[in-house]
């Protein structure tokens, strides 16, 4: 019987192994696609060319990445160097998401800067264009909560999103936010060096 540092050791080599094979069938696709980074098992990749991944990147299983061209704008998503997204999480961008470094992300994450027209009330929703929202940014080291939702909007960076927030406006550097919509319920003080409660105006 194999024990635990044995075990391991095997799922480091399947690891290796997957990483290496990945990046000789898909990695060509990307824009970039950096070294020891990773896709397990996706659901859904679109625009593949539009899409750049840094070094040692992990997307988990059965995630959605989607980057359309819907008009004369380039789309753009960006993730950037040791940045880890859940299981089944969702990427959806038509013109500019960007993921900075150490960000990690709960399963179920849903970050897009567009949604879908609904004002022509003749048509169903599903027939009316995509529209783009506004850009989303999310800064170094934060980490967003499982089944977060981050639409067309910016999430400064050492923060942390509370569990099935959504985020539809910015959240400031060194902030702990949750609820829908999400707003701040902390904030780091740096003279005082601790994590503060804020009021309902955010003072």
């Amino acid at each position: 019987m194999l024990d635990y540092n044995s075990t391991m050791n095997l799922f480091d080599c399947a690891g290796r192994i997957y990483r290496r094979i990945w990046r000789l069938l898909f990695a060509a696709n990307f824009k970039r696609f950096g070294v020891k980074s990773s896709i397990v098992s996706p659901l859904q990749l679109n625009g593949t060319e539009y899409i750049e991944i840094g070094d040692h990147v992990t997307i988990g299983y059965k995630s959605r990445l989607t980057a359309e061209k819907h008009n004369e704008n380039m789309p753009r998503v960006v993730i950037e160097d040791r940045t880890r997204i859940g299981h089944f999480s969702i990427i959806s961008c038509v013109r500019d998401v960007h993921i900075g470094k150490n960000v990690i992300t709960g399963a179920g994450a849903y970050i897009s800067d567009n949604l879908h027209e609904y004002e022509d009330i003749t048509l169903p929703i599903k027939a009316q264009p995509t529209i783009f929202k506004d850009s989303v940014y999310i800064g170094d080291d934060t980490w967003i909560g499982v089944n977060v939702a981050i639409m067309g909007a910016k999430v400064g960076k050492h923060c942390v999103i509370g569990a099935n927030s959504v985020v539809t406006k910015d959240i400031p550097d060194y902030c702990v936010a949750a609820g829908i919509p999400a707003k701040v319920i902390k904030r780091y003080n740096f003279e005082k060096k601790v994590w503060q409660k804020v009021n309902g105006r955010d003072e």
